[in-house]
């Protein structure tokens, strides 16, 4: 369907990906929407702040949909990269909008907040993967915003993940979420708790850049035996050429301001989302 157009090891693994990754009562605020007129049934893309709380903790998400589209449809929960609830985070939520979903970029950290410098993002993240029982939770709140707004339907959700999300993503789907789909772009791919036959409940595509320094061969190789084992429906993607961070446009420079090997890759980035759009298309 196309639609409008712990292991303490495993523990170190994610915080250590986080260290050098890439650049439901809520009350409603500051609604925005885009409009093209030009075409009859255009997306008109509908944003608005959610704040919820998870975990004790106030959060700030951010939730799109297209107010063309008729009826329900399938939501999207959308995982933010180590640097917090950005804009890279909502664009995605945007163009999945788009494309007829309902999705909300959530936060993981709380109020919203994001980091500037490394050692921030790889405190805020470090914490979160290391609770990952508060994790859960965090995602779990997001979810029920995603599952209370008129316009989702409740047996049709999937979620996406970048770098430090791809990890969280990932992990909750090993750990049986209730999900259909999960996708993740340049995350981390360890465990916190392997997979196990009949556990998950998720169809995964994996993307990854090929020359992404982080993510090594044992590391693909024991993931894909891991998922086989399980009897896990997946699919691993090298994109040639792509290093951490491929889909954002701000990973260069953060890699240069850091001295992390950071670069957006403008082919990798869109080969990824139209792949990530053909799998949500046969899943839904």
């Amino acid at each position: 369907m196309h639609l409008n157009t712990v292991s303490p090891i495993a523990i170190v693994s994610i915080a250590l990906c986080s260290l050098i990754s890439c650049s439901g009562n809520g009350d409603h605020t500051q609604e925005t929407s885009t409009t093209e007129s030009t075409v009859a049934k255009a997306p008109n893309v509908i944003g608005r702040e959610v704040t919820y709380e998870a975990d004790s903790i106030t959060m700030k998400g951010y939730l799109a949909y297209d107010a063309n589209v008729e009826g329900k449809r399938p939501g999207v929960i959308v995982v933010h990269e180590w640097w917090g609830h950005n804009e890279h985070t909502r664009n995605a939520a945007d163009k999945l909008a788009e494309e007829g979903y309902v999705a909300f970029a959530l936060d993981m950290y709380g109020d919203g907040k994001t980091a500037e410098h490394p050692e921030d993002a790889g405190a805020f993240a470090g914490a979160v993967m290391q609770n990952f029982d508060g994790a859960k939770a965090r995602f779990n709140a997001a979810l029920q915003v995603l599952l209370d707004d008129a316009h989702s339907h409740s047996e049709q959700v999937a979620a996406i993940g970048y770098c430090f999300g791809g990890g969280v993503v990932l992990n909750m789907a090993r750990q049986g979420a209730d999900l259909d789909a999960v996708a993740t772009f340049h995350g981390s791919i360890g465990p916190i708790e392997p997979a196990q036959p009949g556990v998950v409940n998720a169809r995964l595509l994996v993307m990854n850049g090929e020359d992404d320094p982080f993510v090594s061969a044992e590391a693909i190789t024991n993931f894909k035996a891991e998922m086989d084992s399980a009897g896990v429906a997946y699919e691993f993607v090298n994109y040639p050429g792509a290093v951490h961070a491929f889909t954002n446009p701000a990973a260069t420079e953060k890699g240069k301001e850091f001295g992390l090997p950071l670069a957006y890759n403008k082919e990798a980035d869109e080969k990824s989302w139209a792949k990530l759009l053909a799998f949500l298309d046969e899943v839904f």
